[in-house]
């Protein structure tokens, strides 16, 4: 006698643990639905369809993307909302900036919080000191460690400069 497998139950993917971003993806556009929101339910569809197609560029449409791949593409979303707002202001359209900000709102929420100078220092101390790093010539090889140690939760601006100022 073989173990039936109930395919509708979607609760539990990936190996009984469902993704958090993929849920709270789909509770969002319920919402976005229900209240009529259609700035809010244009972007989460677009996140949606965006999270698909890293799903297929990576070789496995039934397989979703781990969190940090799938944050990697919600702040890939952000950027491309960054580049319309910029665009759109320099072209004296701001009803379509306003939309963007709109939809770079909705986007943002899927994020964790960004950490402050105070919270990078300690991991930048930790970081130069493990790596040696004295000069500006060490500077790839801080930020791409810095970048996996913040887990992508600062700003790569911030760290850039960060970095440059105690490399200098």
């Amino acid at each position: 006698m073989s173990a039936r497998i109930d395919r509708s139950d979607k609760s539990c993917l990936n190996d009984g643990v469902m993704s958090t971003i993929y849920t709270q993806i789909t509770e969002k556009m319920k919402a976005a639905m229900l209240g009529k929101d259609s700035v809010a339910l244009g972007a989460l569809r677009g996140l949606k369809t965006a999270l698909q197609n890293a799903q297929v560029a990576k070789g496995n449409v039934h397989e979703e993307l781990p969190e940090n791949e799938a944050l990697n593409v919600v702040r890939k979303q952000i950027k491309q909302r960054e580049d319309s707002i910029r665009m759109y202001e320099q072209a004296g359209r701001g009803e379509l900036a306003e939309k963007e900000k709109a939809e770079m709102a909705t986007l943002a929420a899927f994020l964790p919080a960004e950490m402050t100078e105070e919270q990078i220092l300690p991991i930048l101390g930790a970081v130069l000191s493990e790596l040696g790093a004295t000069s500006k010539k060490d500077m790839g090889r801080v930020m791409k460690e810095m970048q996996v140690r913040t887990e992508g939760r600062a700003p790569g601006k911030l760290l850039s400069a960060m970095v440059g100022q105690r490399l200098s």
